[in-house]
């Protein structure tokens, strides 16, 4: 099983090498690395340069976003499995690849998904917040769950039926396309309880209150657009109840 990784960055100079180096040093796998970069200013666009051996893929060109991007890198990739790994993120450990692709060789399985830790940004030993996945439950999607966006990966087959992201709502474009995974198109994918990825805490979601509660009101109104939601009021608590963990867990 080969599998597409899809990095996508923009003046990521201080993280971007991580993540090169954790998509190179994976064991046992065959592996296409695809990255696309917005056109960065900051020396990572040299730095992409000079690893371009290690890639697949590189294409550097202004977007209208982080998920055109992705969009982009999903169109190229060319594996049996893909998953975005974002430059502020690393793989966890040297054979979370071979788990993927254990998992899904020869099963009847669409994708799988696992856990997440966000680390300190000086220190990605020191653990800040650990996001710990469960098993699907049906209809949890319409109450805003949805399992760490970067552990999430799908055969290419599956891919085709759940089509782009949706470049119009921000950050909760990822909740959206996990609801059309599980509620729209009902693909199954296997829990596997094991870190897979590292992020660096501070990410696009990691803003003010303001931001965050405008953020699950787009989320509210991207899953009406889908005929999936609540009422309004049941959605913010449900939706709350299932991140709370993530922030108690370490």
């Amino acid at each position: 099983m080969r599998v597409s990784i899809i990095t996508v960055c923009f003046n990521a100079i201080s993280t971007i090498g991580h993540t090169l180096e954790s998509v190179a040093c994976q064991r046992g796998v065959e592996i296409e690395h695809i990255v696309i970069d917005g056109e960065s200013t900051d020396g990572t666009a040299e730095l992409l340069k000079a690893n371009e051996k290690q890639l697949a893929q590189l294409l550097s060109e202004p977007d209208q976003g982080i998920y055109d991007a992705m969009n982009k890198g999903l169109r190229l990739a060319t594996g049996d499995v893909v998953g975005l790994l974002n430059a502020d993120d690393v793989l966890a450990h040297d054979g979370v690849l071979a788990e993927v692709v254990n998992t899904l060789d020869r099963s009847g399985l669409d994708g799988c998904y696992a856990d997440l830790v966000y680390v300190d940004q000086l220190d990605s030993g020191e653990v800040v917040r650990y996001w710990k996945s469960n098993t699907y439950k049906a209809g949890a999607a319409c109450l805003g769950w949805m399992p760490p966006h970067p552990t999430i990966y799908l055969k290419s087959s599956a891919l085709e039926r759940i089509g782009d992201y949706r470049i119009d709502i921000g950050p909760q474009a990822d909740l959206e396309y996990c609801a059309r995974i599980f509620e729209i198109e009902k693909l199954s994918l296997a829990y596997v309880p094991n870190v897979w990825v590292k992020m660096q805490i501070g990410g696009i979601t990691n803003n003010r209150i303001r931001d965050i509660l405008r953020g699950n009101w787009n989320s509210y109104l991207a899953l009406r657009e889908l005929s999936l939601a609540p009422n309004p009021i049941s959605f913010f608590f449900q939706k709350l109840r299932y991140r709370l963990p993530s922030f108690l867990n370490d």
